[in-house]
């Protein structure tokens, strides 16, 4: 019987086991079996984590720019020329194919590169003479130890859509992967140490709520980021912003893609397929709704089940298309949503419930699924199923189809496909979607902007990454400065004036 790996936290520039003697399974969802263990973390070995990020603190921070900057530098170099054993580990513990992993990589590195340039978001302003003899300049500073909470669908980007801005900002970084795939948060901060990072600048704990609460609860935390789902994003912004913390919480999502008769359908479908079941639609960018205008609707359902046909499911190492889900109950509860849909009126063109894989059989599979006339009031078409189930609301034209964005609570990124500028242009300032996409299905903006929905996909101010991402992880100060000649002097008791 093969011994299985241990998956160790790391604290103070090593792997740690930590105190918690508690345990969990960490599957390979394509072979259906468990592949590792990893440690789960007790309130004390957060505590351990958090000192050690709070003892290295001074000294980072006060480590000068170019070297923050020369550690940034390094450690994309060596990401970049390693990605294939991180593309490995992706696969293995996700199950999302290889191609899929390489591109979550390289769009983490994208915001790695942005961290370089870290000297022109960070530097303050400086005002000359704003009173006779006096001037007022700004410093930005680091908050000093920075927690980060990341989900299971992207181990690698969604963590460094975060630590690479607040490392190279002069802060401290205790890092809670996701429990079900972990490792790929280890072998960073591994990367990181052989960069120069110096030990306890970078820390991993893993674990449960029990691990959560004690970052959102630990005094010495300053802020928490954080992407999950709503109802955990909202309770990590009420729970972290009590216990005095600044917060970037970034919640759920229901895309909408809308589709006017003008539209090229081909493109259409395309991109329908494309982001509907990329990483098997565990993507909180995914599109899960399109909204077809009735005079085209059939034509593009059709086009988007011909496209369908010839997708394959399998193991992420074969060259498939898709892969399996995370875990065999969330495979059961997508797959679950099928019936209810069938139930509230809705058509099941395409059942991916039993599909023909290429992979093991107790992979945690569910195929390309596709629902028609699927009606707003069903939980199918409400719930952020997070699977690779599309469905098509059909719409008598653009208001309709507007008016359906906007009733959703969700806000995170919509589409639409046109060829009429004057109807993309109405629907960039009419929706209320904070990322928009323009015969592009998924909008996720480049590093140098920032990312973040409205709604019920944010709670906090600050997006991710960009410029906001910096803002997020320093703190401004104010100095009002007046250097006096030698020959002034004098009491004079009266309140400040300019002069």
């Amino acid at each position: 019987m093969t011994e299985i790996t241990m998956v160790d936290h790391w604290i103070d520039g090593a792997p740690a086991a930590g105190a918690s003697d508690r345990t969990g399974p960490v599957y390979n969802p394509a072979l259906g079996v468990e592949q590792k263990r990893v440690r789960l973390a007790s309130t004390d070995d957060v505590d351990t984590a958090v000192q050690s990020a709070a003892r290295a603190f001074p000294g980072w921070r006060d480590t000068s720019i170019a070297k923050r900057q020369q550690v940034m530098f390094a450690f994309r170099e060596l990401l970049n020329s390693r990605s294939d054993e991180l593309a490995a580990i992706l696969t293995s513990e996700h199950g999302k194919v290889l191609s899929d992993a390489a591109g979550e990589i390289a769009r983490g590195l994208e915001v790695v590169e942005l961290a370089c340039a870290m000297p022109g978001y960070t530097k303050g302003e400086y005002s000359e003479n704003v009173s006779t003899g006096v001037d007022v300049y700004t410093l930005k500073q680091p908050v000093g130890v920075v927690g980060i909470i990341s989900p299971f669908n992207f181990p690698a980007m969604v963590p460094m859509w975060f630590f690479p801005l607040a490392v190279a900002a002069g802060n401290a970084v205790v890092l809670k992967p996701s429990e079900k795939d972990p490792s790929a948060a280890v072998w960073m901060a591994g990367i990181l140490k052989e960069a120069g990072l110096p030990d306890g600048v970078f820390n991993v704990v893993h674990g449960d709520k029990e691990a959560v609460d004690a970052l959102l609860e630990h005094p010495v935390v300053r802020s928490i980021s954080f992407v999950g789902s709503t109802p955990i994003a909202q309770y990590i912004y009420s729970t972290a912003s009590a216990n005095g913390k600044r917060v970037q919480a970034l919640g759920g999502a229901k895309n909408h893609m809308l589709v006017l008769p003008d539209a090229d359908l081909d493109l259409a479908a395309d991109a329908a397929v494309n982001a509907g079941f990329g990483s098997a639609g565990e993507r909180c960018m995914a599109v899960s709704v399109v909204l077809a205008v009735d005079s085209v609707a059939d034509e593009l359902v059709a086009k988007v089940r011909e496209r369908m046909s010839r997708l394959t499911t399998g193991d992420g190492t074969r060259g498939c298309d898709m892969g399996p889900l995370i875990t065999r109950e969330h495979r059961d509860k997508v797959a679950g949503y099928l019936d209810v849909a069938v139930d509230d009126g809705a058509t099941l063109v395409v059942d991916g419930r039993d599909p023909d894989v290429d992979g093991a059989a107790d992979g945690f599979w569910l195929g390309p699924t596709l629902i028609d006339h699927v009606p707003t009031s069903s939980v199918v078409y409400r719930d952020e199923i997070f699977g690779p189930v599309l469905s098509v609301v059909r719409v008598d034209g653009y208001e309709q189809g507007l008016d359906i964005i906007n009733a959703s609570r969700y806000g995170n990124g919509t589409a639409i496909f046109t060829n009429d500028g004057g109807a993309a242009r109405r629907f960039q300032r009419e929706v209320t979607v904070g990322m928009v996409g323009i015969n592009v299905p998924i909008p996720v903006p480049v590093a140098y902007h920032s990312f973040g929905g409205w709604k019920d996909s944010l709670f906090g101010d600050a997006k991710a990454y960009g410029p906001k991402g910096f803002d997020f992880f320093l703190q401004e100060k104010a100095v009002t400065s007046r250097w006096l000649d030698p020959s002034h002097g004098g009491l004079n008791l009266g309140f400040p004036q300019h002069e």
